[in-house]
């Protein structure tokens, strides 16, 4: 009954998502040219983008969670996130007509050099404090983003950058997206290595007696977790939060056990970015607001209710 419910939900905002816009279709969609075309060139590639991305941030924000042993981590918290757009800054600079498909194994390489240095930084951590350790991965976020703008001002290329990176699925159509159908082979890996990254979150002594390869294991969720981020900035552009409040909203009800909630994270990401899109559409028609500017108003209200539920608790 659950699985039919979820799956009913995520039918119906995927329905209003194909439907609602600045142009409304209506059932006559597959019979007239005009609305044939908006259809399958903007609207379709808008939705499958949402679903794909949504489902993707979130697991990103799961795995990440558990290698580091800390609910507020995230590839937006991480440094990730900054760690590419400045690999994709270095592209713009020195390869200005480079591929998209170069354009993202440069931004990968940055982003898992930024992870690996974030988690250098936490070791220094006492504890590792569980608001600590997001904050600092806020602050060199914010240090590599910064010296990421200086370069860009002095070269004129923040107006490229800012509205190239900004999450905003209005721009995506055929043609221009499928690169992010990559994402999906690497949901399937994490899927295959969720009981052992669900080991290597208990703690690297505990996945050793365990008989775990706790580095291997780590190594390998960072790069899937920077690929598929990579992918994801590369395409549609940053959305704050989405890392951090799904698996937490999904871990408090079904536990950490990551073969059980992995499914369930990606359909939560994906139906909650469908539906803040939805109302990017609408609140000021027939303008669109960035889905980041609705993800980040709702995500930092829940974000402050996860971190005033973590201290009570």
């Amino acid at each position: 009954m659950k699985k039919f419910l979820r799956g009913l939900i995520l039918f119906v905002v995927v329905m209003l998502s194909l439907f609602i816009g600045v142009k409304d279709l209506d059932w006559r969609v597959f019979f007239q040219g005009e609305q044939q075309l908006i259809f399958w060139a903007t609207r379709l590639p808008r939705t499958v983008s949402l679903l794909v991305a949504g489902s993707t941030l979130s697991v990103c924000g799961l795995v990440m969670q558990q290698l580091t042993q800390n609910k507020f981590v995230s590839p937006t918290t991480a440094g990730t996130m900054d760690s590419a757009r400045l690999g994709i800054l270095v592209v713009m600079i020195f390869l200005p007509n480079a591929p998209l498909l170069l354009r993202s194994t440069v931004a990968f390489l940055f982003a898992f050099g930024g992870t690996l240095l974030f988690l250098q930084l936490t070791r220094f951590l006492p504890g590792k404090n569980q608001v600590m350790v997001p904050l600092i991965g806020v602050m060199f976020g914010n240090i590599i983003g910064s010296i990421a703008t200086f370069f860009a001002y002095q070269l004129q290329l923040v107006q490229n950058m800012s509205s190239w990176l900004q999450g905003n699925f209005a721009t995506v159509m055929r043609g221009s997206y499928e690169l992010l159908y990559l994402a999906i082979p690497l949901l399937v890996i994490i899927y295959y290595f969720a009981y052992h990254f669900t080991v290597a979150g208990m703690g690297e002594d505990v996945a050793q007696n365990l008989g775990l390869n706790f580095r291997r294991v780590q190594f390998l969720g960072l790069g899937l977790v920077a690929l598929a981020s990579s992918l994801v900035l590369i395409m549609v552009g940053t959305v704050p939060f989405l890392g951090v409040i799904v698996p937490n909203l999904v871990s408090l009800r079904y536990g950490d056990q990551m073969k059980n909630t992995l499914g369930l994270t990606a359909w939560l990401g994906s139906v909650f970015l469908i539906v803040c899109d939805i109302i990017a559409r609408i609140v000021i028609p027939p303008y669109e607001i960035p889905v980041s500017v609705i993800v980040g108003v709702i995500g930092s209200l829940l974000f402050i209710f996860l971190l005033v539920r973590r201290q009570a608790a």
